[in-house]
């Protein structure tokens, strides 16, 4: 492969949630591109299958047991990617949960769970990987979010709160940053087919989702690691701030 197919060759990416969906696909579609490739999650079992699978199609990996709701884990996972693949250039912030439902009777243990993950453990992350990259005057912190981060709807009050949250965390690091040559994107998917649906603990939201996903030719966690892959390989001159991806069928 040419290195025009392989922009990333040289580079070094991190990704959250790399276990399944959307950060297993992300961690492929780096590597795809050239880029050397530190994928975290909590399910080691999983972690390690992927990365069997990114070494024989000659990728370098380096496998981290990181749960973001642990500042000091975060920590541990920048200072290791930068110390077994010699550096940091891409953070991929994907670790995320969403449980749907709605407020009254609600579980306030759900809201935890999202806040810990989605919000703080996205800025534990971003805290432990930004200075390294002001100091070398390059890399891309790259955020998913979601279409619920711009649109309220009931039934989702919480999952909207934190996606609200790292859309306006995300902007405020972006004008912080940018004149040091560090770029923040948002990737805000709309429906994809992943495992998010099976953790939704009430039942009615659960169903509720379910059929919103089956209803829909819903995107695949590929189409949003394309999405990802654009936004980091632009020139550095160019910033990809906001990608919004829905599925032609979705409304909202």
């Amino acid at each position: 492969m040419t290195e025009l197919a392989r922009p990333l060759s040289g580079r070094v990416a991190l990704v959250t949630g790399a276990s399944s969906g959307i950060g297993e696909a992300t961690a492929v579609a780096l590597a795809e591109a050239g880029a050397s490739v530190a994928i975290g999650a909590r399910r080691r079992d999983r972690l390690d299958g992927l990365a069997a699978r990114l070494g024989e199609a000659g990728a370098e990996v380096v496998t981290l047991d990181l749960d973001v709701t642990d500042e000091a884990s975060c920590r541990d996972a920048v200072a290791r990617t930068r110390s077994g693949l010699g550096g940091l250039d891409v953070l991929v912030n994907n670790a995320g949960v969403m449980l749907l439902g709605t407020i009254v009777g609600a579980d306030p243990e759900d809201w935890r769970r999202m806040l810990d993950t989605n919000v703080l453990g996205l800025m534990y992350m971003t805290h432990a990987a930004i200075e390294g990259m002001v100091e070398q005057g390059s890399g891309d912190v790259v955020n998913i979010s979601s279409v619920a981060g711009r649109q309220a709807r009931k039934g989702a009050g919480v999952y909207n709160a934190s996606k609200w949250a790292v859309n306006a965390f995300s902007e405020s690091l972006r004008q912080e940053v940018t004149t040091t040559g560090v770029r923040v994107s948002l990737v805000e998917p709309g429906a994809v087919s992943t495992e998010l649906t099976d953790h939704i603990t009430q039942s009615e939201a659960k169903a509720a989702s379910v059929q919103m996903y089956t209803s829909m030719r819903a995107l695949h966690a590929e189409d949003v690691a394309r999405a990802i892959v654009y936004v980091v390989t632009q020139p550095p001159h160019v910033a990809v701030n906001e990608v919004l991806v829905r599925p032609t069928d979705q409304e909202r």
